[in-house]
């Protein structure tokens, strides 16, 4: 295996299968057969999942709120993406601990770094709902923070699109895609593969970011056995 301990970041969005809105159980338990394969191999896996599905599904005024309190509904969708998540992957047979960066005790764990860090160690997987915590900052900024507390190999940012291209793809067939790229080439570039305070995050620790299609099976056991799938970040 090329990574022992990973971070796969997954929108939102990605949960709402062909629905307007919300979270389509096939396409979790599709997701989750995925993640379940490689943690059969003996892989340690954390999650952070986004909350677009939920908020901006049922609000289309979330621009003309009050940043703090959008941010902080953005927040709480994701703590209802991590529930559902969990559910599924314990009723697969995956002992998983949700973690939150928002108090919430009846329904996750706050989190602490060395808590997370021995769960996944003893077999657990950790899905880190809640963001950072605070307003101002997306679950991009999340996934990285989560990533360097727990000393993840990589990130793992599962999307819809086959890698980074120069521009969009679902916009522009002729579309290059790369295979690699440096942290230089893509801010020389302004290709936006996460925000600009997780990109900082991830360059100035020299995580590795791999962004991949995670709606083709089989790309994330590809990617575990180092094979080159997406594009890589370093």
């Amino acid at each position: 295996m090329k990574y022992n301990r990973i971070l796969l970041k997954l929108s939102g969005e990605s949960l709402m299968g062909n629905q307007a809105f919300g979270i389509d159980p096939e396409k979790v338990e599709k997701f989750v057969q995925e993640i379940k394969a490689v943690y059969e191999l003996g892989v340690e896996i954390a999650l952070v999942i986004g909350g677009g599905n939920i908020f901006r599904g049922l609000s289309k005024t979330g621009r003309q709120m009050d940043r703090t309190q959008a941010d902080f509904m953005g927040m709480l969708a994701t703590v209802i993406n991590g529930m559902a998540l969990q559910s599924s992957l314990l009723q697969n047979g995956l002992d998983t601990e949700l973690m939150s960066g928002l108090k919430i005790e009846k329904v996750a764990e706050e989190i602490k770094p060395l808590k997370a860090k021995n769960a996944l160690s003893t077999g657990q997987l950790v899905i880190f709902a809640g963001g950072t915590g605070n307003p101002f900052f997306t679950t991009d900024t999340g996934a990285v923070l989560r990533a360097l507390e727990i000393d993840a190999d990589v990130i793992l940012k599962g999307t819809r699109v086959a890698g980074i291209f120069d521009k969009d793809p679902e916009k522009f067939p002729e579309a290059h895609k790369y295979d690699h790229i440096s942290y230089e080439k893509t801010l020389q570039n302004d290709l936006k593969i996460m925000d600009a305070t997780a990109f900082a995050l991830a360059k100035e620790n020299n995580l590795p970011i791999i962004v991949f299609d995670m709606n083709k099976p089989g790309n994330l056991m590809k990617i575990i056995k180092g094979e080159s799938v997406g594009t890589l970040v370093n």
